[in-house]
């Protein structure tokens, strides 16, 4: 099995080291092409606005549409929930927008008042480490989207079938248990 990681900007070799640490082969993604070399891909966080311009630079934007119609998971981290979520607070756009999710940037504040708490995260278990740099939050989710996690009462990561997305860095820890539910979630796919 082979997990993407989408390499334009973000925590990619930390992503690498999770994936395999959980059972597949890791894949840096800087073509469009190798889309279809992989059974899933990893949008890892970043600067959203910075990742949708790359993204449509380098024609990602179809072909991850295409990736996503086609049923292939996608797991987004940080601004990689941005790109993923349908509706984004206060911009016109979205990116992909292929999970019907509303997502506000920069929710839990500034680069200082980023932290690492212990979260309950369905189908995974207690205790899961969570990094939130300043992180999004998801403000709401469509009917079909299944809420995975919530800190202070608020949603911090959700399922809507083959997409998979967390507000925090899961990739900043030594806890594989994130990635290796998405590897699950590949399995059950292919």
């Amino acid at each position: 099995m082979k997990i993407g990681v989408l390499a334009l900007q973000g925590a990619v070799a930390e992503h690498i080291r999770l994936i395999e640490k959980a059972g597949a082969e890791g894949v840096v993604v800087k073509k469009r092409e190798q889309l279809a070399e992989v059974d899933g891909i990893v949008i890892p966080g970043g600067e959203s606005t910075t990742i949708g311009k790359l993204m449509r630079t380098y024609g990602f934007i179809d072909g991850l549409r295409e990736f996503s119609s086609q049923g292939k998971p996608m797991f987004g981290t940080c601004a990689g929930l941005i790109v993923l979520a349908k509706e984004i607070t206060g911009q016109d756009e979205a990116h992909l927008g292929v999970m019907d999710i509303q997502v506000a940037r920069n929710a839990f504040g500034r680069q200082r008042e980023s932290f690492e708490t212990d979260l309950k995260v369905k189908g995974i278990g207690e205790d899961v480490r969570a990094v939130f740099i300043r992180a999004p939050l998801i403000e709401s989710v469509g009917t079909g989207v299944e809420i995975l996690s919530t800190y202070q009462d608020q949603i911090v990561a959700a399922r809507q079938g083959h997409l998979l997305a967390a507000s925090f860095h899961p990739e900043l820890t030594d806890d594989e248990r994130m990635h290796a539910y998405f590897l699950d979630m590949v399995r059950d796919t292919r």
